[in-house]
């Protein structure tokens, strides 16, 4: 679902007559969850863990405790098992002061000497990618320094141990799918989540959230709450909605209702021509209208 914008999925929607459609994710978009809550779309959590599979243990890391992680996955290591390590960006960049991938393949390669430590990133052809991860799956690469092209359709069950630098400057929903990528197995998963001292309030809600759950619907609610549920009548999957007293989070049950209340009067009055209805109408109207530019009441 992630990989698809509003448009995007209003193409597929239009294809055949009214088909029917499944979204499947780890954590609803905000708007897509801001639907849910809404009754737009009908949802099925599935809360329990595949057979054999245990809670991936999340944590947090300041930049200065970064040779405690190099520890942690060096422990790992030695059990066998492999890790990941993920950076936000390919290779070094003026305009952001960041740690990169292409940078930090030296630097592994020095903390971890006994150990194989290659490098994926977007940038490869797909026959290079194909090779890497080749090579990870078969075990001959023991750390992998990745991007965020391993967010999904990477099914290692050796993988164990995963550090994301820079962890402040990703979303939650992609800092969980990343966090899926380890712990596939039956051993115990290992998410080190590493950020530097100059983080937003908003970033730390994140990082808490991440390390207080591995429910993924309770991280799309809180996704919701802090990035907003975007424009229904558009194509922002994002932002706060304009409401003055409503929280789409704390107020679901209310919201339920009011749409079971909606539903109710069109049922009734679908054109709003019963003049007991005429207030709401002339409201409605011009506020559906100018958000819409496509949607007519009456």
């Amino acid at each position: 679902q992630h990989r698809f914008g509003v448009v995007q999925r209003a193409k597929l929607f239009s294809k055949g007559h009214r088909p029917h459609m499944l979204l499947m994710t780890a954590t609803p978009i905000p708007r897509s969850l801001a639907m849910t809550l809404y009754g737009d779309l009908d949802v099925s959590i599935m809360r329990g863990m595949p057979k054999g599979r245990k809670p991936i243990e999340t944590a947090r890391f300041m930049e200065r405790d970064r040779d405690a992680v190099w520890t942690r996955i060096a422990v790992e290591l030695e059990k066998g098992h492999q890790a990941y390590v993920v950076y936000p960006l390919v290779e070094e960049s003026e305009a952001m002061d960041l740690r990169d991938a292409m940078s930090a393949v030296a630097t592994l390669k020095e903390a971890f000497p006994r150990y194989c430590v290659d490098v994926l990133h977007g940038r490869m052809t797909s026959a290079e990618k194909e090779d890497v991860m080749g090579r990870f799956s078969r075990g001959d690469i023991q750390v992998l320094v990745s991007t965020t092209v391993i967010e999904v359709g990477v099914d290692v069950p050796n993988a164990t141990v995963m550090a994301i630098e820079h962890a402040e400057r990703f979303g939650l929903s992609q800092l969980h799918q990343l966090r899926g990528r380890v712990g596939r197995g039956g051993d115990q998963g290992y998410c080190f989540l590493i950020s530097g001292h100059a983080i937003s309030a908003e970033g730390q809600a994140r990082l808490a959230a991440m390390c207080q759950t591995t429910d993924g619907f309770k991280i799309a609610e809180m996704d919701l709450k802090l990035r907003g549920a975007g424009d229904f009548f558009g194509t922002r999957q994002s932002g706060l909605p304009a409401f003055k007293l409503a929280d789409l989070v704390r107020d679901a049950e209310w919201i339920g209702i009011a749409r079971q209340a909606a539903l109710a009067l069109a049922d009734r009055d679908l054109r709003l021509v019963d003049p007991s209805h005429q207030v709401l109408k002339t409201w409605l109207s011009p506020t559906v209208r100018d958000r819409s530019g496509f949607i007519r009441v009456g």
